[in-house]
């Protein structure tokens, strides 16, 4: 199985230097690692007690904040060390300013996983939801560094339960502890002889709930809204926009679209089915916003505020393979919610379904209808926001029970 493992490794390497020749993103994969360990070495020189924190990308890392946040305010003199697998996540995170240095992962060989090692020296390592790679987490435990995995979820078709995943087994015998987000989960790992491990929830409750209570104002948001009534669809594909674009605005009514990609060719599109509509980057230079009824947000960083002002939000993904995105965002802030069918593989979608939280459609006549619906009847639309607010509430406290394991267990103390 390792030679096997070995070999998937050194393919993708080349299948990612092939890819790189065209792709944007593989090109970055590649790049971001050239002189990675020197560059490291430099970053970290004189840095003697780090925390090193692994995020496969930026979903990831979302999860991975409230536990970061915390150990730089109850343990300020550990370094934090963040690495990513993809560039998405090392992107959107290169401006985060709680992390002291922020990286890619090596390739995962057993030598660079060595290396990697002797210069970063880890007091403790911490392992967000997934990402599984053998070399590296084998020359962890072999250390006998603590490393623990957070937010971690598991379903009966997962290749750590077939016959054939053995060696995805063997990495989880290498974690100190599993933290996993629900009782299946742990019954699952129970059968497979995992029992180092206990349910903690979804540290993302923690993050979004973190978000609404700092919550700042956008004023420019504010006054194109103007008191009236808005859907925010937020993380929308072409797919979900072409259902969006028949809804029927007016003055009573607006739409703020904030999609998943801003680039030009997408942004193009998305114009073009709703011709009328502002680009908030242009908000400025229109005179009378209360004649705009459409504003596309063709910027990153907005989108959980946003949220704060819909009176009905739109989680967009629902039409693609990978599925829906985010829909505590929105849930934190009691709304209503909406998305298309493709949200089976996530645990809080099918919770807020059941609670009456939020709705799947699969046709523009759906969407509209629950749309008008949520507009003309204010108990309705109280009812559904009321049980995403409780809902999120209800799942707070994931970190709490994090921070507890490490501080009870002295994986990390005061300096």
């Amino acid at each position: 199985m390792i030679f096997l493992y070995n070999l998937f490794i050194y393919a993708y390497r080349f299948g990612l230097g092939v890819a790189a020749l065209w792709n944007k993103k593989a090109k970055l994969w590649i790049s971001g690692r050239e002189n990675l360990i020197k560059n490291l070495k430099a970053e970290l020189a004189g840095c003697e007690n780090v925390v090193w924190i692994h995020c496969s990308s930026a979903g990831e890392f979302e999860q991975g904040k409230p536990i970061l946040e915390r150990i730089k305010n109850d343990f300020p003199l550990y370094t934090i060390l963040v690495t990513f697998f993809s560039p998405s996540g090392l992107q959107a995170a290169k401006n985060y300013k709680r992390a002291d240095v922020i990286t890619y992962l090596p390739l995962d060989t057993a030598n660079y996983a060595a290396t990697f090692l002797s210069v970063v020296q880890p007091k403790l390592v911490i392992f967000v939801k997934y990402d599984y790679w053998y070399h590296h987490l084998n020359a962890i435990a072999k250390r006998n560094i603590p490393l623990i995995l957070v937010s971690a979820i598991f379903r009966e078709n997962s290749i750590f339960f077939k016959p054939y995943g053995s060696l995805y087994r063997k990495m989880l015998s290498f974690f100190s502890w599993v933290f996993v987000q629900d009782k299946l989960s742990k019954d699952l790992l129970s059968k497979i002889e995992i029992n180092h491990c206990s349910v903690a929830g979804d540290t993302r409750f923690d993050r979004v709930k973190t978000i609404a209570n700092n919550f700042t104002s956008l004023p420019v948001i504010e006054k194109f809204i103007a008191n009236k009534m808005v859907v925010v669809a937020g993380s929308t594909w072409y797919e979900d926009e072409l259902l969006l674009s028949e809804i029927k605005t007016s003055e009573n009514l607006k739409l703020i679209v904030a999609p998943h990609e801003i680039n030009k060719a997408h942004l193009e599109k998305l114009f073009n089915l709703f011709p009328q509509a502002v680009a908030h980057s242009q908000i400025e230079n229109v005179a009378d916003l209360c004649s705009i009824q459409v504003l596309i947000i063709d910027n990153i960083g907005m989108l959980s505020r946003l949220y704060h002002y819909a009176t009905v939000a739109y989680i967009g993904g629902g039409f693609n393979k990978s599925g829906i995105h985010n829909t505590l965002e929105a849930a934190v802030w009691g709304k209503p919610i909406l998305f298309g069918p493709n949200f089976q593989k996530f645990k809080e979608a099918k919770d807020l379904i059941n609670k009456g939280a939020a709705f799947s459609i699969t046709t523009k006549e759906e969407l509209c209808s629950r749309v008008n619906q949520f507009l003309i009847d204010p108990s309705e639309r109280e009812k559904s926001g009321q049980a995403s607010e409780k809902y999120v509430a209800a799942q707070t406290g994931a970190t709490h029970k994090i921070m507890q394991y490490i501080q009870e267990n002295r994986l990390l103390t005061k300096l």
